[in-house]
């Protein structure tokens, strides 16, 4: 009996080594063979894939963050005014991919090139060659760059992200802390992502092959061996892989490139509404009965495109293009991932009932692309927009508070959403690149309020 046992035992072992092997060829990863018998391997996969794959080494500088007591008048009166800092030297490390080996353009995460003078990229085959910034899009943390010396590269095929799932094998490739071209495997964990970045617009794949520090700008692949990611966050304590990571989706990398190199920037699409969750407790309120999650329109600015589309203040945005919106940050990623003159298709909830509409999308001016955390740590998880002096109870020119998120720095310290910024440290302000360029390495911002129609003071630090 124990011998038929293991009989049975030893078919099932072989026809399951059977079915693997089988299964690993039908999906891209072909038999290799090691002393005569075949085995289930992805290093073909991977020796064609990494040809397409680059270190990236930057050179650059930024300023040393200020003394916050510098700011301050006691320590100014006995110590007096310190030195400016001078700039200093930083060097980093990633990650890129070769999508168009003719014109030598590469992807890779705006953090990567950031604040670089000088960029270097290493090929698979030990080759270095200089590369410059075509453009680069903080907001989906994707940048272009490009090498001139475009012989004997070799570049990826782009998938389609929007058919990738739950359950997918993947396999990443990158250069995590300094260790060029590593790879590791895994399966797509989740999709539609978010969260990770208040101000940023997030639809990111989850994966739990191993991604670390330098694995950012890298590739995330399917056996078919076609890129379907750049590789771009780790969720950690300690800063090392604890089998969660994140890539933007290549079809959202590819629409980004495609403007960066068409425009040299991202012309982002703009419905112009201030929006807020919608949700179980506030659909009771609004006496809807059925059980609806989307974004609570609560503002629209004058002449944009949901004005001209007919939406109006208290519409519950439910769905964008057939796809249902989850809330406020949904609504805000998926239109600002649109081009501008993009025309979309809008159901929404106005009175009980629902109703559809079509609105062309206005372009977002630089100005209201820049996220709150660049010009002041303080302002992170604030909307800025220019203020033209007509919507609201107020006159003059400044930058608008257009929503403030619950929790955030920028909400603790007191801003609310419709406070129009007039000044900083005592000196006027009517856009938000002025806002930026007065508030650039202060500790401590002195903000000239306009409330309603009251006039405030807010110390931020």
């Amino acid at each position: 009996m124990p011998n038929r046992a293991l009989k049975f035992s030893s078919i099932a072992i072989v026809l399951l080594f059977v079915g693997l092997i089988s299964t690993q060829a039908a999906i891209g990863a072909l038999p290799a063979k090691v002393g005569g018998n075949a085995l289930p391997s992805l290093a073909p996969l991977v020796e064609d894939a990494s040809p397409a794959v680059v270190n990236i080494a930057t050179r650059g500088t930024v300023n040393a963050p200020r003394n916050p007591l510098a700011d301050d008048p006691f320590f100014q009166r006995f110590f007096g005014t310190p030195p400016q800092q001078r700039p200093r030297e930083v060097r980093s490390a990633g990650s890129g991919v070769i999508v168009d080996a003719k014109n030598g353009y590469i992807l890779t995460n705006h953090h990567v090139i950031e604040n670089a003078d000088e960029i270097e990229i290493m090929l698979s085959d030990n080759r270095s060659l200089k590369a410059e910034v075509v453009g680069s899009d903080p907001g989906t943390d994707i940048a272009v760059i490009r090498v001139s010396e475009t012989d004997r590269l070799v570049q990826m095929p782009l998938g389609d992200s929007d058919v990738t799932r739950v359950g997918d094998f993947v396999v990443a490739i990158g250069n995590p802390f300094g260790l060029s071209h590593t790879v590791t495997s895994g399966i797509v964990s989740a999709l539609g992502r978010q969260g990770l970045s208040r101000d940023g617009y997030e639809d990111f794949i989850q994966t739990d092959a191993s991604i670390n520090p330098g694995n950012s700008g890298g590739a995330l692949i399917n056996l078919a061996g076609e890129l379907i990611g750049i590789n771009s966050a780790i969720f950690s304590g300690s800063g090392g892989n604890i089998g969660i990571g994140f890539a933007i989706p290549v079809n959202i990398a590819k629409s980004i490139m495609a403007q960066i190199i068409e425009f040299g920037e991202v012309q982002r699409g703009l419905l112009g509404v201030s929006i807020s969750d919608f949700n179980a407790e506030t659909a009771e309120a609004f006496g809807i009965d059925e059980a609806v999650e989307g974004a609570l329109v609560q503002e629209i600015v004058a002449d944009s495109a949901a004005e001209k589309a007919g939406i109006e203040v208290g519409d519950v945005i439910v769905a964008v293009e057939g796809k249902e919106v989850g809330g406020a940050a949904d609504l805000r990623t998926t239109i600002g991932l649109l081009r501008s003159g993009d025309s979309v298709r809008l159901e929404l909830i106005r009175d009980g009932k629902r109703r559809k509409v079509n609105a062309t999308l206005t372009q977002a001016t630089a100005d209201v692309q820049l996220a709150a955390a660049e010009v002041h740590p303080s302002l992170a998880g604030a909307e800025l927009g220019n203020y033209d002096g007509q919507s609201l109870d107020f006159n003059g020119p400044g930058v608008l508070i257009e929503s403030v998120q619950q929790g955030s720095p920028a909400a603790q310290r007191g801003l609310r959403p419709n406070d129009i910024i007039v000044s900083v440290n005592r000196v006027r302000v009517s856009s938000v690149t002025e806002l930026e360029d007065i508030a650039a390495d202060q500790s401590l911002l002195i903000l000239g309020l306009r409330r309603g129609q009251r006039d405030l003071l807010l110390q931020v630090r």
